[in-house]
Order: C-alpha cells, then sequence, then structure tokens
C-alpha cells in the first residue's frame, strides 16, 4: 500500500506520539498484534468500529516499511 502515510498518524498528543490510525485511537502495534495472533479481519473490524479495511492494509503496510528501514537487535544464530 503505498498511501500509508495518508492513513498512519504520529502526533504527541494522540496516544503518547505512538502510530496509529488518524482519526482513531486504534494504535497500529495493536492492529499488527490482532494479525499477527490470527485474529480474522472481520473480527478486528468488529471490534474497532472506526477501522476500515484499508487501514488495516495500511498498518501492514508501515509496520513493513519499518522493518526495512529500522532494525531489531536479535541473537545471533550460529549453526554448528
Amino acid at each position: 500500500m503505498q498511501n500509508w502515510r495518508e492513513r498512519v498518524s504520529v502526533n504527541p498528543a494522540v496516544c503518547h506520539g505512538r502510530a496509529c490510525i488518524r482519526g482513531t485511537r486504534v494504535l497500529v502495534s495493536v492492529i499488527v498484534d490482532n494479525v499477527a495472533a490470527g485474529v480474522p479481519r472481520e473480527e478486528i473490524l468488529r471490534s474497532y468500529p472506526a477501522l476500515t479495511d484499508p487501514d488495516i492494509d495500511a498498518a501492514l503496510a508501515y509496520a513493513a516499511e519499518l522493518t526495512r528501514e529500522g532494525t531489531v537487535d536479535l541473537p545471533l544464530e550460529i549453526k554448528a
């Protein structure tokens, strides 16, 4: 999704500056956690009525962008 920037907002006055879907207080991390846990989209949309299907796509695209741009320290795998 190219237009995730239109849907994801980071504002210090909203959700303590954590990424959320614009116009809501639904954190991107909550959406990604639900998707990762296997929660069906329909259930996520029922649980968070302010969300739309493209909002879920935007949250996933934002998370994908973070993985391309950022790093997380992981334990080094040593193969024997």
